[in-house]
């Protein structure tokens, strides 16, 4: 399996995946397509697993920002991550989440936040970000769904408020 940066020339297939990997919804396929069209797109983000030539697999993560009467904060958001049906199971997921996470170390980002399995999240080092001081006021989730991973110590110390999640995840 080849794990590497997105190119346009993958955006059609990346679309397709995601829309197979979500049920046949087009929702995470267009919230990809608002992102790559915004201010918070980081193209070394948008990550693709290969299996013999087949995009298989893929990551997104995004700008983001935790703001407070104080600071506003840049941090990275997780949304979405697919693996394509028939390959589920097998680590694909897994992979592209552990190369996520290193790039996102590699570009300086302190901590990437998201919503999502309580179960599965936490093996990567993800947390209940409340738990934490921070903040999630633009979806109703439950406390422990809203993690947060520290990719640099002592960020959790220094950063509290509220996450806002960019305007592309509501268009």
């Amino acid at each position: 399996m080849n794990i590497r940066t997105e190119k346009a020339s993958d955006y059609k297939e990346v679309y397709q995946l995601n829309y197979l990997a979500f049920g046949e919804r087009q929702d995470e396929s267009k919230l990809i397509e608002r992102i790559r069209l915004s201010g918070e797109f980081v193209p070394e983000l948008s990550i693709i697993a290969e299996e013999k030539g087949e995009i298989v697999g893929h990551i997104l993560l995004s700008k983001a920002k935790i703001v407070n009467p104080n600071e506003d904060y840049e941090v990275i958001v997780l949304a979405p991550i697919a693996v394509k049906p028939g390959y589920q199971k097998k680590g694909i997921g897994s992979k592209l989440m552990q190369e996520g996470l290193r790039r996102c170390r590699k570009l300086g980002y302190g901590l990437v936040l998201l919503i999502g399995h309580p179960d599965y999240y936490p093996k990567f080092g993800f947390k209940p970000a409340r738990k934490y001081g921070l903040e999630l006021r633009q979806f109703d989730v439950p406390d422990e769904v809203f993690m947060v991973c520290e990719l640099k110590a002592g960020q959790l110390n220094k950063v509290h408020g509220e996450l806002i999640y960019p305007d592309a995840f509501f268009s």
